[in-house]
């Protein structure tokens, strides 16, 4: 092996080394489920202090979103309201899947003294981007105000870590309820409709009953049958790439062959690849991303750097199937364009292990994560 080869080898190793000490130091998690603080009884302001935390204020707001252009604070709502704040991200999985409970709250109690807040702290670079977020809320049909926390700033103030959390605080400003990841959608709705109801005790209103109903756009997700982790294409979260280049990396250009056949929950890449700290770039000419994934659905979190992009997908060693492709699918074929996540693949249901092949053709897709459902 020569001296480049050798100098190519260290360096990836370096970073994949260093990708999983990231990961072990930090534990930031966006894919959680079932995680609660505690549930209140009533009790007068004097016993919330003793027990609960005051809310946190939004700190250092980059936009405003479904404000018409206006600043929204948790603080006017003390003595008022119910705040349900929730720290979302729009290309997070975990996030979306939780967004109809959210929408279908809104609907119900905002005239009952719901308010929802939806702040937005991204785990990506191009997650700051306002026009980006703005897309997204139209898509996800969300209504109610967000926020954007460009900067962590009211993250770190909650000292949160986790994608989505949800903190419910009532009408006197405590959070009385904290629940980290999907999942705990009836008790939820139940803490929500317990403290509309002191609400409406203190201020004289009408109480609220809780309304059975279902919730639209939500897909059943048996997180017992996912066996595939998610996966960061990433300098500094590169845990599962299994192939190291096969060549000389030249101003963070690495050529890679791939076997075709990655151990499950690895991936492969095949082609010139630019491995940034929060991505992987494909340079000029084609290249492949080969995944053994065990789940229901394979997302990616990915986008083209200019225009679009088109990729075949293949599952098994053929062309995905219309039965088996994903939402962004159409004829085998998935065109990247905004940075978003990708449904690739979508088993209705039949959890199982399976090789993905994304082929791509031409450079200038950037892959950030696999996800999956």
């Amino acid at each position: 092996m020569n001296t480049s080869k050798i100098i190519s080898f260290v360096v990836l190793a370096t970073l994949v080394i260093g990708g999983i000490a990231y990961l072990n130091s930090q534990k930031v998690s966006r894919d959680m489920v079932g995680g609660k603080v505690d549930v209140q009884t009533t009790m007068n302001k004097e016993e919330k202090e003793r027990k609960y935390q005051v809310a946190k204020e939004i700190t250092t707001p980059d936009e405003f979103i479904n404000t018409g252009g206006m600043p929204v604070t948790i603080g006017e709502f003390v003595g008022k309201k119910v705040v349900l704040l929730d720290i979302w991200t729009y290309s997070c999985i975990n996030c979306q899947r939780t967004t109809p409970y959210l929408n279908t709250w809104y609907g119900k109690y905002k005239d009952d003294g719901l308010v929802i807040i939806g702040l937005h702290t991204p785990e990506f670079e191009f997650e700051k981007v306002y026009q980006n977020v703005v897309d997204a809320t139209k898509r996800l049909k969300i209504q109610y105000p967000v926020v954007l926390d460009n900067d962590y700033s009211t993250w770190t103030a909650y000292q949160n870590r986790f994608w989505p959390r949800k903190y419910l605080i009532d009408i006197d400003g405590f959070i009385v309820y904290d629940h980290i990841g999907e999942g705990g959608y009836e008790e939820t709705e139940a803490k929500i409709i317990e403290l509309l109801n002191e609400r409406s005790a203190r201020l004289g209103t009408d109480a609220v009953a809780k309304e059975k109903g279902t919730v639209s756009g939500v897909d059943a997700t048996d997180f017992s049958k996912i066996k595939t982790p998610e996966m960061y294409f990433g300098a500094t979260r590169v845990q599962y790439l299994a192939n190291l280049p096969t060549s000389g990396c030249k101003d963070g250009v690495c050529n890679f062959t791939s076997s075709g056949n990655p151990a499950l929950n690895t991936f492969e890449l095949s082609g010139a690849w630019k491995i940034n700290d929060e991505d992987a770039v494909l340079q000029g000419g084609n290249g492949s991303v080969f995944l053994r994934f065990s789940a229901n659905k394979a997302n990616l979190v990915a986008g083209a750097i200019r225009k679009v992009v088109r990729a075949e997908i293949y599952l098994d060693g053929a062309k995905v199937s219309t039965d088996a492709a994903g939402d962004a699918v159409q004829n085998g074929v998935v065109t990247f364009g905004p940075h978003d996540l990708y449904n690739l693949i979508d088993l209705k249901g039949n959890y199982g292990e399976h090789i993905l092949e994304i082929r791509i053709q031409g450079g200038g897709v950037s892959a950030f994560a696999f996800t999956f459902g």
